[in-house]
């Protein structure tokens, strides 16, 4: 009688771990890849950035890159306003949402 309990109780604890490597799973499917996928496209578009490319920071200042240097982007914003921003301050989904593939020269 007893051994019957143990090995019942035995088939409920894998029945336990299957659910939670299950839930760890979803958890990273879902959650964990995209973050990851989005940090290396931001990625990406950070190293393509170039001179004269129109971006948007992440504050929301619109303008066009007049100097890049190691991780300083100087950015035109009126005809002689020049403001200094990081380069991870460009934004790649706030650039490409508020300037069209048209609106590029």
């Amino acid at each position: 009688m007893e051994i019957l309990l143990l090995q019942a109780g035995g088939a409920g604890m894998y029945t336990n771990f299957i659910f939670i490597g299950a839930m760890i799973l979803i958890f990273w499917l879902f959650l964990i890849r995209p973050q990851q996928k989005r940090q290396g496209e931001q990625k990406k578009f950070m190293d393509a950035l170039q001179k004269g490319e129109e971006v948007v920071t992440a504050s929301g200042i619109i303008g066009r890159i007049n100097k890049i240097e190691e991780n300083i982007i100087t950015l035109e914003i009126a005809k002689n306003t020049y403001i200094r921003v990081t380069r991870n301050s460009i934004s790649k989904e706030m650039t490409e949402s508020l300037i069209t593939p048209d609106d590029r020269s």
